[in-house]
């Protein structure tokens, strides 16, 4: 008599538990994959590469502070070389703005390159078009724990900038627990947040003490 078990009963098995965290990551995987993609369509329709698209993006929406190359790199998590080779191709293109006689200035965009940032800024538009039909608590539930994760792997040096509200020294987790709709708090601003508030990239971010 065979006692072996079928593909499918034996993954489901008490003896094969199912290793959800194998599964997160290789979900996770896939979706940076497609965003990967999207993000190389529309730059080459627009001549550009994925970190040109991404320095436009990020000069469109950074204060002055953050918009220097060593910056920059830092949190596109490339080298300064590579963010200097992308830089003087925008600004061969007339994208970019910087003053000649001081390259420690803070870059900006041109006219044209505000316009053509304008119209790359949904470049993720399919991806959203997608979590539009989610339901919201489960969208909130995933963005919990994505910035969880993140927070974690910037704690274990896996990444090395997340402007966060969790890694915030303002952040006060679970500071109303009372409150299930605001449960955490921003002491910068003092007030309580919803955890659809939390920011993935906030301009007024300072990292919490190690």
């Amino acid at each position: 008599m065979n006692d072996r078990l079928p593909a499918d009963e034996l993954a489901l098995s008490p003896a094969a538990p199912v290793d959800l965290d194998a599964k997160l990551v290789a979900a996770l995987e896939r979706v940076g994959q497609a965003l990967r993609v999207q993000m190389w369509d529309v730059a080459k329709r627009h001549g550009l590469s994925p970190t040109q698209l991404q320095l436009l993006l990020r000069l469109r929406r950074d204060p002055p502070a953050r918009r220097r190359i060593g910056v920059l790199a830092a949190e596109l998590d490339v080298t300064h070389p590579t963010v200097s080779d992308a830089v003087a191709v925008l600004r061969r293109k007339r994208l970019v703005t910087r003053p000649a006689t001081n390259r420690k200035a803070a870059m900006g965009l041109s006219a044209r390159g505000r316009m053509l940032a304008d119209e790359l800024a949904d470049w993720d538009r399919r991806t959203r078009e997608q979590l539009a039909g989610i339901d919201a608590a489960d969208k909130e539930t995933a963005l919990r724990l994505v910035l969880d994760l993140i927070a974690g792997l910037q704690n274990s040096g896996a990444i090395t900038v997340a402007r966060m509200c969790v890694t915030c020294r303002f952040f006060r987790r679970d500071a109303h627990p009372g409150d299930a709709a605001q449960p955490h708090h921003c002491a910068l601003v003092d007030m309580p947040l919803a955890i659809a508030d939390l920011r993935v990239d906030c301009a007024e971010h300072e990292p919490r003490a190690a």
